[in-house]
């Protein structure tokens, strides 16, 4: 039980570093984004470089997030845990910004095929922290992402 615990927090690690990690130009960055959009859409990288994701609005005004882009690792590892085609997963559901400031929802496991809740607090103009936890606030981890260009 512990050893899988430890498991699902490397997991989780691994995907919020993957989400946020190919640092770009803050000021190129926000050059792109619409007038009064939130500074948190864009296209973002993990710290290992092995995944983009793009975030926006969903269908609902929440934020979301899909991979646009995977490197044949994480797509190895991705399709090991049964998801076929990890491009166009929504990795990030329902974020809602809370009276802090930071976005509360989901995040998206691939290589798990689970999903846990999350929050996200953008560090930077070019930096987002994501902390995705297994039981609630309990068993956390942190991963800090970087804007694309």
């Amino acid at each position: 039980m512990v050893g899988d615990t430890i498991m699902t927090m490397a997991r989780i690690t691994t995907v919020v570093a993957g989400m946020l990690a190919v640092a770009a130009g803050a000021s190129a960055a926000q050059a792109n984004l619409r007038p009064g959009a939130p500074a948190v859409i864009g296209r973002w990288a993990n710290p290992r470089g092995t995944l983009a994701v793009q975030t926006g609005r969903c269908a609902d005004g929440a934020l979301c997030g899909q991979i646009v882009w995977a490197s044949p690792q994480a797509r190895a590892e991705a399709r090991g845990a049964g998801l076929p085609d990890l491009v166009g997963t929504q990795l990030l559901r329902g974020y809602r910004r809370n009276k802090s400031g930071a976005w509360e929802g989901k995040v998206f496991v691939p290589d798990m095929g689970r999903t846990f809740s999350s929050r996200i607090h953008q560090s930077s103009p070019a930096t987002l922290t994501i902390t995705g936890c297994v039981v609630g606030t309990f068993l956390c981890k942190s991963q800090t992402w970087h804007r694309v260009a």
